[in-house]
């Protein structure tokens, strides 16, 4: 059986309780704590979304690699369903997590592209972005598979030319173990199909595609509910093929 749940964007309460309705609950809202001045703020934005009923998805904020500290205290002040980290900081989040008494843990790792399909950067935090070096994916699969971080995020797509690093590394994961793919980074609504059908080709079973600024009105900057629902009917249908 197949699953795919959204990861999308919110401009505020109301927008998140908008995208929510439309998708049915199949999706999780993220709080970028870097659009916060503080960590209080974001704690607060993201009780208010958990009060609500909204899976809020604590995340760093276009990837960068110097929010991952921030996106822990977060999400531990808070025990949100989702946490969207950087690879070196994914089994430190877990056990914070598992220490400040979560029942479910949903972290991911983040992962790029290497120079070519099968080749993975894992040096996604602070220090280790501006270094050299790739590995394998099955290589970076098997070190978040002994740490039982459940999910990799794959970022940057960048559009239908990466689709073939995206199979390597879903096949990796799926090879290791690892239930849970995210692709993100270029995903839009005229890609979105082949992007999660690539996933599932590859041996994926669960896709949580983060669709971001692709589907946000620019003149409101929220996120637009007609395109989560038309977003959600396209994924039911490929979880049902």
């Amino acid at each position: 059986m197949t699953q795919i749940d959204l990861n999308v964007l919110a401009k505020d309460l109301d927008n998140a309780l908008a995208v929510t309705a439309a998708s049915d609950g199949a999706v999780y809202v993220g709080v970028l704590v870097k659009s916060f001045a503080t960590n209080e703020e974001a704690v607060a934005q993201v009780r208010s979304y958990l009060d609500a009923g909204v899976l809020a998805s604590v995340g760093l904020g276009a990837g960068d690699p110097a929010m991952w500290r921030r996106v822990v205290d977060v999400a531990v002040a808070t025990l949100a369903p989702h946490v969207n980290q950087v690879f070196p900081a994914a089994g430190l989040t877990l056990g914070a997590l598992q220490q400040a008494g979560a029942e479910e843990i949903f972290v991911n790792a983040l992962i790029s592209p290497g120079s070519r399909p099968g080749l993975v950067r894992v040096g996604t935090g602070p220090l280790s972005t501006d270094q050299p070096g790739e590995v394998s994916a099955e290589q970076a699969a098997a070190m978040l598979a002994e740490i039982g971080v459940p999910s990799v995020k794959f970022y940057p797509i960048g559009g239908a030319r990466q689709l073939d690093h995206l199979a390597a590394m879903v096949r990796a994961a799926v090879a290791a173990g690892i239930p849970i793919f995210e692709p993100t980074g270029g995903i839009a609504p005229d890609n979105f199909e082949q992007v999660v059908g690539t996933c599932f080709e590859a041996g994926a079973t669960h896709v949580v595609p983060h669709v971001y600024t692709s589907i946000v009105d620019p003149s409101t900057g929220e996120t637009i509910p007609d395109e989560v629902a038309a977003l959600a009917a396209t994924a039911a249908r490929l979880a049902t093929s």
